[in-house]
């Protein structure tokens, strides 16, 4: 059996978390720990053509390397991560030697497209004195001929090891277990063979123990994380599988420096940057999509769990391995923009409010505080008003607006029981039960996609259409940065902290110009009065 060996990858992999701004005195915490841990090996971080930031794990020249390492341990070998297909990673041709100090080895990552830039970029490297890592992205979009042919080449250069890479979490044990096969019978004998693993099928550990269970006659490598930080669903955990090792095959990792990082440097991070498990990721490994769409389309807040699968269920081949924000949000727009011919509901609303005076209730907390006010207006036979995306029991209203799927299925299965309002939709709500007016989601939706679907917006466009010429908001209190629990009740809630200066800066742009042909009162506090 060959050896075992852990490459630890929290200082590149997990950078994709906090966009690799760990600081300074973490970084070194880091490599010091990772070092008294026993762990074979580290990456520390991407090699790119950026200004060089002390306090972040992104590297644009071998002197700030040396700077950094100059007291590195002599049991572990260092690595950085070179990536052919980015565009901030510098012509490779102008690194210098390898002179013993700083990096031992450079990690080459290429998708199937660039293989050939790829195995260029390892062969200069090897001839530079580098340890040289060529890892396959997606090895599980290769067909075997295509990975055998990939070994093959990798054979020629001798590299330090080739990596089997899950890039979106989507291997399950078969496939992953079929590919190491391909791997041992073609790589040759004294080449190592690693595994990085994306966690979003929690398949990561499974796959990591099967590796070492073959027993294989080669060296082994295998890719982990503190805490299995790393983006969206996160790595393989460090802590996990050395325990796992050596527990079952007498190995003598530290697991204690390992703890002390999470302790230390990344509990803070980890409570402001999510990584872990998530449905919309687990999604995405399903369907062998990239994660970051998963993200994107999560992070909408508008769709369900069942939307966002039939979105990347049906999304088109040549998106899937390669994300753009922009593909993304054409996928996100196409599945809202469900055309309906709504003339008809329209001219209903346009009968039913005539002559009347019109109140939006929406979930802010200052609805609480003016519940007598509100309720006196609500009261008066002049008045309708129009609840928007959430329903109040003590403020009841005669008309129900949701333009977002995931709010509104909280409310669905009360239409008709707990609440007696009319219910008006816009066409994008495939999944809803309950409607009695559908409005064309085009039609009303705003120009700014940030804010494409604000329920107060629309209805605001659509009340202007109707000819309304004034309109009164209650709870529209606007987002706050420093505290997400912005709304009157929990079921309600959805944290939108984090661009609350951006939404309340496009909400207010978009009253201003709603301002021209309807006068808008605020009959409780709001920031965009």
């Amino acid at each position: 059996m060959g050896k075992i060996n852990v490459l630890d990858c929290t200082l590149r992999d997990g950078g994709y978390v906090n966009d690799w701004n760990f600081g300074y005195d973490a970084i070194k915490g880091i490599l010091n720990k990772i070092a008294l841990s026993n762990v074979e090996c580290i990456e520390v971080g991407f090699l790119r053509n950026v200004a060089y930031d002390k306090n972040r794990s992104l590297y644009p020249d071998k002197i700030c390397l040396d700077n950094l390492l100059a007291n590195k341990s002599k049991n572990m070998k260092y690595f950085a991560m070179y990536d052919v297909s980015s565009p901030l990673s510098f012509p490779i041709e102008e690194f210098p030697k390898c002179d013993g100090n700083g990096l031992d080895g450079i990690r080459v990552i290429f998708k199937k497209d660039k293989i050939d830039d790829g195995m260029k970029a390892a062969k200069t490297l090897i001839d530079l004195g580098y340890l040289v890592a060529i890892n396959f992205v997606s090895t599980n979009f290769y067909t075997d001929e295509e990975f055998i042919d990939g070994i093959k080449r990798a054979n020629k250069l001798k590299p330090y090891t080739i990596t089997i890479v899950d890039t979106f979490g989507s291997m399950k044990n078969d496939v992953f277990l079929h590919l190491v096969d391909i791997a041992d019978k073609n790589l040759d004998e004294d080449i190592m063979l690693s595994y990085h693993a994306h966690n979003n099928l929690q398949q990561a550990y499974q796959n990591a123990v099967s590796f070492v269970n073959l027993k294989l006659d080669r060296d082994i490598l295998i890719d982990a994380s503190v805490f299995g930080m790393g983006r969206g669903a996160g790595n393989l955990n460090i802590e996990l599988f050395t325990e796992y090792l050596n527990a079952n095959y007498d190995k003598n990792y530290h697991i204690v420096p390992l703890l002390e990082i999470m302790d230390e440097y990344l509990v803070d991070t980890y409570k402001n940057n999510f990584w872990g498990y998530s449905l919309p990721l687990y999604i995405s490994g399903t369907l062998n999509v990239h994660p970051n769409y998963a993200i994107y389309l999560a992070e909408k807040n508008t769709l369900t769990e069942k939307s966002l699968y039939e979105i990347l269920e049906n999304m088109p081949e040549e998106f899937v391995q390669k994300y753009n924000k922009d593909n993304a949000e054409k996928l996100y727009l196409d599945y809202m923009n469900v055309y309906r011919d709504d003339s008809l509901d329209i001219d209903t609303l346009r009968n039913a409010f005539k002559d009347k005076k019109i109140l939006l209730l929406a979930p802010g907390k200052s609805i609480n505080d003016y519940k007598d006010k509100i309720k006196s207006i609500l009261e008066s036979n002049d008045v309708v008003g129009i609840s928007l995306n959430f329903y109040s029991d003590d403020l009841k209203t005669e008309y129900l607006f949701s333009s977002n799927m995931r709010r509104y299925n909280k409310l669905d299965d009360k239409v008709g029981d707990t609440i007696n309002a009319k219910v008006i939709l816009t066409s994008n709500m495939r999944e809803a039960k309950h409607k009695d007016y559908v409005l064309n989601f085009y039609s009303f939706s705003i120009e700014n996609k940030d804010i494409i679907d604000n329920a107060a917006l629309m209805v605001i466009k659509l009340l202007i259409q109707l000819g309304i010429k004034k309109v009164m908001i209650a709870g529209a209190d606007g987002y706050d940065e420093k505290n997400p629990y912005v709304y009157s009740d929990a079921i309600t809630h959805f944290d939108f902290s984090k661009v609350a200066k951006k939404r309340n800066e496009s909400i207010k742009a978009e009253l201003d110009k709603f301002r021209k042909f309807i006068d808008i009162e605020f009959i409780t506090k709001s920031i965009y009065e």
